[in-house]
């Protein structure tokens, strides 16, 4: 009961934190090497995807309090789902004055997040337990190798063409490999899928060879996800 209600003040607390750090993507001029429009981030209508994740969560977290607040199979996801949203719920705040805090976060919370969705393991409520978190794990999959790949440019490590190529391709194999583990859950890698298509739309007309590992890289997914029952 007590983890339940704590799942769901996280959530909502999550949820609104936008409302109090609003951020539009992280300040270019907070790297060594401006990031005015790096070629490893997804086109600015993909982040629209917060908005269903912010309201999945929330459902998820108020049904299992109201439902399911003894279940043996929901409170399994509940204490790695309460940390990676405790740790979710400033990041914005983070990110938008300390890059290299808000990628180790953001790390943090993936980890977090994929505890929790291999816990999802109930059929039963299959679409109030496990895609919500399927969805927030795999747009975090996604994000946080985009940090990686300002990371490397910002700090001029590599170009930034080289910085989304590496970035994407240990993205892609990363996503892959859950995918493939986890055939009950086809809306991780559709998640992920969304992130590509919006990185291939926001490199249009530029990098072939973003565009091409982009595409390589969703029908890669689309395979794996097409395998699960």
């Amino acid at each position: 009961m007590i983890k339940a209600l704590f799942l769901l003040l996280a959530a909502l607390a999550f949820a609104a934190a936008p409302f109090f750090s609003p951020f539009d993507g992280f300040d270019p001029n907070l790297y060594p090497v401006p990031q005015e429009d790096p070629p490893v981030q997804p086109a600015g209508y993909a982040f629209a995807i917060w908005g269903p994740i912010y309201i999945g969560l929330i459902l998820h977290a108020g049904f299992g309090l109201l439902k399911r607040k003894d279940d043996p199979a929901w409170d399994a996801v509940r204490l790695p789902l309460i940390i990676s949203l405790v740790i979710g719920a400033p990041w914005l705040m983070v990110a938008s004055q300390n890059p290299p805090a808000a990628t180790a976060m953001i790390w943090a919370m993936l980890l977090a997040a994929l505890w929790a969705f291999f816990k999802t393991t109930n059929r039963q409520d299959r679409w109030v337990l496990q895609t919500p978190v399927a969805v927030y794990a795999g747009w975090l999959s996604a994000a946080s190798f985009v940090s990686v790949g300002l990371m490397l440019a910002g700090y001029g490590i590599v170009a930034e063409e080289t910085a989304a190529l590496i970035a994407l391709a240990l993205a892609i194999v990363f996503a892959f490999i859950i995918q493939d583990r986890t055939h009950r859950a086809p809306e991780y890698g559709a998640t992920v899928v969304w992130a590509l298509v919006a990185v291939m739309v926001a490199n249009w007309g530029g990098s072939t060879p973003i565009l091409a590992l982009c595409g390589a890289g969703i029908i890669a997914l689309v395979f794996s996800w097409g395998r699960s029952s």
